[in-house]
């Protein structure tokens, strides 16, 4: 049986681990058939982990797309219905953040953050779900934050758009149990991903990796239909990182 998936922020860091964990679950289960729809502003690095995944015998279309931009996810939609006619599974990992002091906080910056983490990340979820309450069933998978409950003083506009899609999660559910589609909110701590830059070397052996992530999504998926996983919550061994 065919799995229709979209990833979204496909191309590296954690939407990149989920999409070679869905492959290798082929792999592992020859009955488990997945076409992995991986989107990205970069179509180089979609196209990429695609050949990735079709050495192992998965079935990819990489889609260069900006969810920030309406019309490409209009775009994006229109190909996926027209090739397959459904979506079986959304993954919502694309997300952006800017890291500074609260004052040091500019216009760019926060229209920036909040044009893909609330603004795109609504309206793909909105049409998405349409399709997914129509036919009763589907999965929509949120790769949020523990910056969508904890705070951190150089995550203010980061923490405000995690806190905010953690609301539509929890908006998003009471709709869902009504039609038999199922939503999974993932709450990672730190993870080594280019999020961090340079960052991230200083902290390295305190932080996950992204792998350590995309199996616990993808187990949750490929739980029975009548079982939904809502909530998934990852830290390194150490704890938050504060900085």
């Amino acid at each position: 049986m065919q799995h229709i998936i979209l990833i979204t922020g496909a191309g590296k860091g954690i939407g990149r681990a989920i999409a070679l964990e869905f492959s290798r679950q082929k792999r592992i289960q020859p009955a488990f058939n997945p076409i992995l729809i991986l989107c990205s502003r970069t179509f180089s690095d979609v196209e990429s982990v695609s050949e990735l995944c079709r050495s192992e015998g998965t079935k990819t279309v990489p889609f260069e797309s900006d969810i920030a931009n309406m019309g490409d996810i209009d775009r994006l939609l229109d190909h996926v219905l027209a090739t397959f006619g459904t979506i079986d599974c959304l993954v919502n990992n694309a997300g952006v953040g800017r890291f500074k002091n609260l004052c040091d906080i500019t216009e760019d910056d926060f229209d920036y953050t909040m044009s893909v983490n609330m603004k795109g990340t609504f309206f793909l979820t909105q049409k998405v779900f349409d399709v997914m309450e129509k036919k009763r069933s589907g999965h929509i998978i949120f790769i949020t934050s523990i910056a969508a409950e904890t705070s951190f003083k150089s995550s203010s506009v980061y923490a405000m758009s995690k806190f905010g899609q953690k609301g539509l999660v929890e908006t998003l559910r009471l709709y869902a149990r009504e039609c038999n589609v199922r939503i999974t909110n993932v709450m990672p701590g730190a993870v080594l991903t280019p999020m961090w830059d340079e960052a991230g070397d200083s902290f390295r052996n305190l932080m996950m990796m992204p792998e350590d992530i995309a199996k616990p999504v993808v187990d949750a998926y490929l739980q029975p239909s009548r079982t939904a996983i809502e909530e998934i919550v990852l830290r390194p061994v150490g704890g938050d990182i504060n900085s």
